[in-house]
C-alpha cells in the first residue's frame, strides 16, 4: 500500500524542486491555493519554472508573489487577466514572461489525460479561434476537432482539507477544484492540509484523491487571504 511522506514543514515539502521544472499549482483564484507551499517555493529559490494553474496570480499573494519574485518563465492558464492580476500584467507587457492560454475544460482534460496515460485527444473547443493556430485539425462525424496533448507536471502543489497518514485526501467544498486532477498528472505531488488523521479515520466514500497519487504532505495552519482592489 502506498504511503505518503509526512514532512515537518512547507520548506521540507518543496525541497528538491529543480530550476526549469513544470509545476502544477492548484487553486481557482484564491480558493484552494496552496499558499504555504508557494511561499516555501519562493524561499527555496527554484527559478525558470513553468507554472500550470487556472489563473496567473491574484493580488500580491500566492502565485502572484512567485511571479513577482522572478521565478517563472512561462504560465499555462485559463484566466491570465482579471482585476487583480497586476503582477502578471506588468510582467507580460514587459516581455518578461511567456503565456499559453488554455480553455478551462481543456486545461483539466489535458491534465487528466496525463494522469490516465492518454497520448492525445481530439476536442472541439477553440476551433476557429487564435488558440487553434498550429494544431492538427480533424473532422469526425461532421464536426471539427483539434488535437490536444497531455499536460504533465514534474511537481504538483495542491491544497486539501484533511489527509490520513497514508496520504488519502479529502477536500473542502470549492477548494477542491483542480487538486484531484493535478495530483494524478505530476511525477511528485506535494500537498498542504489543515489536519492529518490516522489511517482508517477517513470515510472511504469521502476520499477524493487516493494515497497512490500523493508523495509528500505537510500540515499547516489555515490562513485566509484577501486581495485589495485593483491598482
Amino acid at each position: 500500500m502506498s504511503r505518503a511522506e509526512i514532512v515537518e514543514s512547507a520548506d521540507a515539502a518543496v525541497a528538491g524542486i529543480e530550476d526549469g521544472s513544470t509545476v502544477l499549482v492548484g487553486g481557482f483564484g484564491l480558493a484552494g491555493m496552496p499558499f504555504d507551499l508557494i511561499d516555501a517555493l519562493i524561499r527555496q529559490g527554484a527559478k525558470d519554472l513553468t507554472i500550470v494553474s487556472n489563473n496567473a496570480g491574484n493580488g500580491d499573494v500566492g502565485l502572484a508573489a512567485l511571479l513577482a519574485a522572478d521565478r517563472v518563465r512561462k504560465v499555462l492558464c485559463s484566466f491570465p487577466r482579471q482585476a487583480d492580476s497586476w503582477v502578471f500584467d506588468d510582467l507580460y507587457r514587459a516581455g518578461k514572461i511567456e503565456l499559453e492560454v488554455v480553455p478551462q475544460g481543456n486545461l483539466a482534460e489535458r491534465m487528466r489525460a496525463a494522469g490516465a496515460g492518454i497520448g492525445a485527444f481530439y476536442c472541439p473547443t477553440a476551433v476557429g479561434t487564435p488558440l487553434a493556430e498550429g494544431k492538427e485539425v480533424r473532422e469526425i462525424d461532421g464536426r471539427t476537432y483539434l488535437l490536444e496533448y497531455p499536460i504533465k507536471g514534474d511537481y504538483a502543489l495542491i491544497g486539501a482539507h484533511v489527509a490520513d497518514t497514508l496520504g488519502n485526501l479529502v477536500y473542502r467544498k470549492t477548494a477542491r477544484n483542480f487538486g484531484p486532477v493535478m495530483a494524478t498528472a505530476a511525477t511528485t505531488t506535494v500537498v498542504q492540509v489543515e489536519q492529518v488523521v490516522e489511517a482508517g479515520e477517513l470515510d472511504p466514500e469521502a476520499v477524493v484523491t487516493p494515497s497512490i497519487y500523493v508523495d509528500r504532505i505537510v500540515q499547516v495552519t489555515a490562513r485566509h487571504y484577501t486581495v485589495q482592489g485593483a491598482r
